[in-house]
């Protein structure tokens, strides 16, 4: 479920807009036959940016949307809208129904039919796009797209949940902060260059040292050469006494 903010309204003080969605007789099967009764399904709204929906039933049609409005009344909310569309896109669900609402651009119109025009309508929105993607119950159809408006976010809203600021939700800060980056960059490589400078003359300062250790093994394997050349003759001239003695 999305994370939203309570926006329910109070109808004082609202010049409040009625339509009738649908108006259908039930009947009711009693022991001595069938009792007929009416049900509206009303949607309430300010043509600006709050918009309720209520179902009411009774045995005259009057009464019924009476009562739907009433209970419509009860239900207000408010909507988040950027200009004369909705701040995102959204799907709404609400039982088998599932509608698709998505911005759109100024002069589009209210592209919809039936139960949610009126949600659309009434709720101030001019331009968008929507799309029934399940049932065409009207009253699934209506409450879905109620689901689908309480289910939008503002800016602020989103910026507040993810710990960021409002330019950076909406991608204005973007470039500048790519622009930032990249002038950071050439500045950077100089830096890395100059400090790396100076690691060359203590390499060259640590070659001498090793080239001395070299050398002072090599003479240190020459000596141990050279007395081992001394003492090799001695066992030589054993048998050379030998034969003289002999």
């Amino acid at each position: 479920m999305p994370i939203t903010s309570d926006r329910s309204v109070s109808p004082a003080g609202l010049d409040l807009q009625e339509r009738v969605v649908e108006i259908n007789r039930v009947a009711k099967v009693v022991k001595g036959g069938r009792r007929f009764s009416f049900t509206a399904l009303v949607v309430v709204g300010d043509e600006r940016e709050t918009v309720g929906v209520g179902y009411g039933k009774a045995n005259e049609v009057p009464l019924a949307i009476q009562k739907g409005v009433e209970r419509a009344k009860k239900d207000l909310f408010k909507v988040p809208r950027h200009g004369s569309t909705i701040t995102h896109q959204t799907t709404g669900v609400f039982g088998a129904g599932r509608v698709l609402l998505k911005p759109a651009s100024p002069g589009t119109g209210v592209i919809a039919g039936g139960g949610v025009r009126a949600v659309l309508e009434l709720a101030g929105i001019h331009d968008i796009l929507s799309k029934s993607l399940g049932t065409q119950n009207p009253i699934n159809l209506v409450k879905a797209t109620i689901e689908g408006l309480r289910g939008l976010r503002t800016p602020e809203e989103v910026a507040r949940l993810r710990g960021l600021t409002i330019d950076q939700v909406l991608g204005l800060g973007g470039h500048s902060a790519a622009g930032a980056a990249e002038g950071a960059a050439p500045d950077a490589a100089p830096a890395a260059t100059a400090d790396s400078a100076p690691a060359a003359p203590g390499a060259e300062v640590a070659r001498p040292e090793v080239a001395s250790e070299m050398e002072r093994e090599t003479e240190d394997k020459v000596d141990t050469a050279a007395s081992s050349t001394q003492t090799s003759p001695e066992p030589e001239s054993e048998p050379a006494v030998e034969e003289a003695s002999a």
